[in-house]
């Protein structure tokens, strides 16, 4: 490719400014934190967390993000971890109810067919 690019209107050549891969990943680097914070939005979402807003304006972004410069989904799910709804363990409760696997006689079965009474 040319360093030069002709101008439409006076047909003489104008440098180009910069490699559009490099403009390319000075977009990415720019919008990455932006990026993290709406993964870490939808994967909130996702989860039934509830976040608020003070905290996401407190949230830093570049810690969301991996070496490679892109949101990193083990570290967004380990900061999400603490606001994830907590599930209380509830035991087992056996003889609560009809259970099968019981070795006591189950209640006597009454028809309530009308012919048979």
């Amino acid at each position: 490719m040319s360093d030069t690019t002709p101008n439409s209107e006076t047909s003489q050549p104008v440098p180009a400014a910069v490699d559009a891969d490099a403009i390319r990943a000075e977009v990415e680097r720019e919008y990455a934190v932006k990026l993290a914070k709406a993964e870490f939005k939808a994967q909130a979402a996702q989860e039934g967390a509830s976040v608020s807003e003070e905290f996401m304006e407190y949230l830093d972004g570049s810690k969301l993000l991996g070496e490679d410069g892109r949101p990193c989904p083990e570290t967004i799910a380990r900061t999400l971890e603490p606001f994830k709804p907590k599930r209380p363990k509830l035991p087992q409760l056996m003889g609560a109810g009809y259970y099968r696997g019981s070795s006591a006689p189950s209640a006597p079965r009454v028809s309530l067919d009308v012919r048979k009474r």
